[in-house]
């Protein structure tokens, strides 16, 4: 066995979410086995956000014919934040403690700033949160510690104006049948409001006309993610369907109607990611019709807001909330006031979790390094948070 038997960061909110600007208490429990003479225990506050992707180039033919792999990155700071627990900072100088064995408890509080983006993870680009501990001892390895969080941005759709208003949108296309032209397809989307909460439903109104000839294999209605990370030269967007609810074939000269559809709204970031310079996330709910045979799908979008703190009109609607699931965790006392309206839980983001182990992390550094960010939940239509699964993931130009 080791000197060092425990080494780990509690926060006295178990659920490890907060709000721009709230304070973060908590504790760091260190455990000796014997005395360790080290520089000093720290703890390293960081938040951020980095984009970053490769492509493949080639350029040439033939023997001269050659291929780069070329890098696209960008980042921002939020917070960098060190906090001496015991002993000496990086810089100071003097002689080093030496700590006994036995169980140490340091508290520690830090405050975040105002105005930082939700958290958010994916493959391409992230915004991240962590608390850092490093025990530092000269001419050895360092301990090292690490715990993620979460942050949400407490985006209000009662101060949206684009939240209440209704939307509708139609399109129509013609397929082609044995060099004939047939009748056309045609599709009919409405939406009684445009902004919703993780946790609602979204109804789903429709009317779609087969005047082809070919029968059309189904209709679905999702809500698709689209998410634009900004390189320094660049940017990228990629596509993920989030949620999809679907109907059955339409024979030709036939008709098919949505008749308010619940499409489920998983647990997600808010529209927009404000405060994230370079990553931007948008929303779209999407009625497709499919066609059989070679046909690309006729897609008619229209644009939804999804935000963290429900409008009040729709809220007042369901009364107290219902028991929260296995999947979700109550809400903080701390969380931003939104007086009237009945508390979300907190469920895990659709994607599931990630690996955060950063570079400067090693296989000793202790801590759990998968992670998923949480969202504000509204369990109104006792949905299981978790069984919403990403279906697709396109890139677009």
């Amino acid at each position: 066995m080791g000197k060092l038997n425990i080494f780990e960061i509690t926060f006295s909110n178990p659920q490890g979410v907060f709000y721009g600007g709230q304070i973060i208490h908590g504790h760091v429990t260190v455990e000796l086995n014997a005395e360790i003479k080290m520089r000093g225990i720290r703890l390293h506050f960081e938040g951020g956000a980095r984009v970053h992707w490769t492509e493949r180039h080639s350029s040439g033919s033939g023997k001269s014919r050659r291929t780069v792999t070329r890098h696209y990155s960008s980042s921002e700071t939020y917070f960098n934040h060190t906090l001496v627990l015991f002993g000496k900072g990086p810089e100071q100088k003097g002689e080093d403690p030496v700590l006994q064995a036995g169980r140490y408890t340091y508290p520690f509080s830090f405050q975040l700033p105002s105005g930082i983006p939700s958290s958010y993870e994916s493959f391409t680009g992230r915004v991240r949160y962590s608390v850092g501990g490093v025990i530092d001892r000269p001419w050895k390895f360092d301990h090292t510690t690490r715990r993620a969080f979460t942050v949400v941005d407490p985006l209000d759709l009662n101060l949206e104006p684009m939240a209440t208003k209704g939307a509708s949108a139609n399109d129509e296309k013609t397929l082609c049948c044995l060099c004939c032209k047939s009748g056309p397809i045609s599709c009919m989307f409405k939406l009684n409001r445009l902004g919703y909460v993780p946790g609602e439903v979204i109804p789903i109104t429709g009317e779609i006309n087969n005047s082809s000839r070919r029968k059309m294999t189904s209709s679905f209605a999702d809500i698709r993610m689209t998410v634009q990370y900004h390189a320094t030269t660049k940017t990228r967007t990629r596509c993920n369907i989030v949620s999809k609810i679907w109907h059955g074939a339409i024979e030709p000269g036939d008709s098919d109607m949505w008749n308010g559809d619940h499409l489920p709204v998983p647990p997600l970031p808010p529209s927009g990611l404000r405060g994230c310079r370079i990553i931007d996330i948008r929303y779209t709910a999407v009625l497709n019709v499919v066609p059989s045979g070679l046909a690309f799908d006729l897609v008619v979008p229209i644009d939804i807001l999804i935000g963290s703190i429900p409008l009040q009109a729709v809220a007042q609607q369901y009364g107290p909330p219902p028991p929260l699931s296995g999947n979700s965790i109550p809400m903080q006392p701390s969380a931003p006031s939104n007086m009237g309206l009945p508390p979300p839980s907190y469920a895990e983001c659709a994607f599931g979790k990630v690996n955060i182990r950063e570079e400067s992390d090693n296989e000793h550094t202790r801590g759990n390094m998968d992670f998923a960010p949480v969202y504000s939940y509204y369990n109104w239509n006792q949905h299981e948070a978790n069984t919403f699964v990403p279906v697709t993931e396109q890139e677009t130009e």
